[in-house]
Formats: C-alpha cells, structure tokens, sequence
C-alpha cells in the first residue's frame, strides 16, 4: 500500500463520518415518507401532522446537501398531489 498523505487520511475519516451521517437522514426520511403513505391509506387523522413532517425532512437534507433542491420539490410535489 503506497503511502498516503496526511490530508488524504483525514478525508477519509471525514468521509466516514459524512456518509454515515448522509445514510442516517436518507433513511429517516424513507421512514417518514412510508408512514405518510400508509396514513393515506388508512385515512389517518395526523396526516397533515406526517406531511409537515416530511416536507421539513425534505428542506434539511436539500439544505444539508444530501439530496439536490430539485429532488426535494420534485417529491414534496408528488406528495402533496397524493393528498
């Protein structure tokens, strides 16, 4: 193994960290978005509670950078049309 610079080691721990952390909004928001769609199927009262919830998940991962502004309104679109 060639020897790597310094910089090139602490990327890698920062890219650890950043995908790790990048996974764990990822799947909080798949959660979310699964259980607004449920309470749609099941004419649940807190739907308007889960929608708000799911677009907000949407504006902090577009704002944190894990998924592009584009991506966010293209869903939180789709998703208010289900309603």
């Amino acid at each position: 193994m060639a020897n790597k610079s310094q910089s090139a080691k602490k990327r890698v721990r920062q890219d650890v960290k950043k995908r790790l952390s990048n996974k764990s909004m990822i799947s909080n928001l798949k959660t979310h978005i699964k259980q607004y769609k449920e309470s749609l199927r099941t004419d649940n009262s807190d739907k308007e509670k889960l929608f708000r919830k799911v677009v907000s998940l949407f504006h902090k991962a577009a704002s944190k950078g894990v998924i592009y502004k584009r991506n966010a309104s293209r869903n939180i679109s789709k998703l208010s049309k289900l309603s």
